[in-house]
């Protein structure tokens, strides 16, 4: 995926059978997804209009452009969709987009490596960052708080974390 693109929104599914779409909106203000089109397919080959109807549960339902019937809608079930980092807002200084994180290497306060972010995933409470290391099994998950993280400088590709005793061991 192009670096000019954010992952706003996934197809979760049809809905009905008119073409009609669950869309799951990955934005902070949800029903904003529908502001940021066209949307793109991760390949780029695809784009969609989006328009968005009621609330339904974990997402909305929605009307893709050139979706018409209940087999389309499914064959994108799980498609990511994504946005033109351009029409997207700007962010203040304390707050980032999830694909701007990934791939940055992180350090400790006394600056020994941690890992390099391979996701950012959240799973209802707060944001957790998804660390692996070259040669070690397994990812550490590190808690994505002011307090543990007090430090992401983009421009640096960085991130200063001070995690509890005990959690990269």
């Amino acid at each position: 995926m192009s670096a000019s693109r954010i992952c706003v929104g996934a197809v979760a599914g049809a809905y009905g059978v008119r073409g009609e779409v669950r869309l799951k909106s990955f934005c902070a203000e949800p029903r904003a997804l529908a502001d940021y089109g066209p949307l793109w397919s991760e390949d780029g080959t695809r784009s969609f209009e989006v328009s968005l109807g009621a609330q339904v549960a974990q997402g909305f339902a929605a009307w893709l452009s050139g979706v018409q019937t209940r087999a389309q809608a499914e064959g994108l079930r799980g498609m990511r969709l994504y946005a033109e980092r351009t029409r997207l807002p700007a962010l203040p200084d304390d707050e980032f987009y999830h694909a701007d994180l990934i791939g940055l290497e992180v350090f400790d306060t006394g600056g020994v490596s941690l890992g390099r972010v391979k996701a950012v995933l959240n799973h209802g409470a707060s944001d957790l960052l998804e660390l692996v290391k070259p040669g070690q099994a397994g990812a550490v998950l590190l808690p994505f708080t002011r307090a543990i993280v007090p430090t992401v400088d983009l421009a640096a590709g960085r991130i200063i974390a001070d995690p509890p005793e005990g959690l990269t061991e």
